[in-house]
């Protein structure tokens, strides 16, 4: 099935748009923070993509009834997209964050763009020069400079624990979500489509939700707990994933993956505006290398970008 050519006002659109999901994707680090001793993994997965799923539905109800038949007949690929993107993505992450540093964590979440990029050539076929290539290391080089704070020597202090297979598991996850998305296109509507993900998701999670209600170690849902899957549900959920589906559609895999380079530097900022912590100079030589990289795979030549 060819790939709808977008306007250039959508392209343009698309290329603001995106610079806002790292932000957005922030506040999950801040409620991932939070989380434990509050609500556990996957019950915070399950009410976050519940309730992001119903809001989409109601937007999309209409439009989701008419290609229901089509939505049966691909019922499996939309648990598998719901299983990586909501499931791994979501509650696995919440369980590394319990045994392992946000070094590790940022170190192997910043893998994804490069399977996505990697994935984009090798199995999409999509257009990727030289000069893409050059911003990719510019991006990598970039997020690996800040988590080190400029420390390069650190990078001997990294040991892999259990928390870090789960986001070894979560970075391949991200990039299969991306990489079938445009493997997959679909007819409907981007808001119609990350709806019918979130049921897919929804499903998948459920009975890893309930085993953990049924656990005694798991704490009673409270008004903490709500407020979590509320804030997780509208910002990290609703909107970054549906900017981050739209935006994919309109520039493709890979262009779109590279902004996840910018998770550290947008952290950086806001762990400075919310926790209080420091920034240094090696945010700011970091973010010109990641600012740089961004700026060389999103730029496109006209003929074969």
């Amino acid at each position: 099935m060819p790939h709808k050519v977008y306007s250039v006002r959508a392209q343009r659109w698309a290329m603001v748009l995106i610079w806002l999901v790292p932000f957005l994707w922030t506040v999950n680090i801040v409620a991932s923070r939070q989380a434990p001793g509050v609500v556990s993994p996957n019950v915070l997965a399950l009410g976050r993509w519940a309730l992001a799923g119903s809001i989409l539905t109601v937007f999309s109800a209409r439009e989701l009834w008419q290609h229901r038949c089509v939505l049966w007949q691909q019922r499996w690929r939309y648990l598998l997209l719901g299983g990586c993107g909501m499931w791994i993505c979501g509650a696995w992450v919440y369980l590394a964050g319990e045994s392992t540093v946000s070094m590790n964590i940022s170190l192997i979440y910043a893998s994804s763009p490069v399977l996505i990029a990697m994935g984009s050539v090798l199995w999409l076929k999509e257009h990727f020069s030289m000069r893409q290539l050059w911003g990719v290391v510019l991006a990598m080089s970039g997020v690996v400079h800040v988590i080190v704070q400029g420390q390069w020597a650190n990078l001997s202090a990294v040991n892999l624990v259990p928390g870090d297979l789960w986001i070894v598991g979560a970075a391949v996850a991200w990039a299969a979500y991306a990489l079938l998305q445009r493997r997959w296109p679909s007819v409907m509507s981007s808001t119609a489509q990350l709806a019918a993900i979130c049921l897919g998701g929804v499903l998948v999670i459920l009975p890893f939700a309930l085993w953990e209600l049924a656990s005694a170690h798991t704490p009673s849902i409270g008004a903490n707990a709500l407020g979590l899957m509320v804030l997780t549900a509208l910002l990290p959920g609703v909107m970054a994933y549906w900017i981050y589906g739209w935006a994919q559609k309109v520039l493709g895999a890979s262009r779109v993956a590279v902004t996840l380079y910018l998770g550290p530097l947008y952290t950086a900022v806001v762990a400075w505006g919310v926790l209080n912590e420091p920034l240094g100079g090696f945010h700011l030589v970091g973010g010109l290398l990641i600012l740089s990289g961004v700026a060389l795979v999103m730029i496109s030549k006209t003929r074969t970008d």
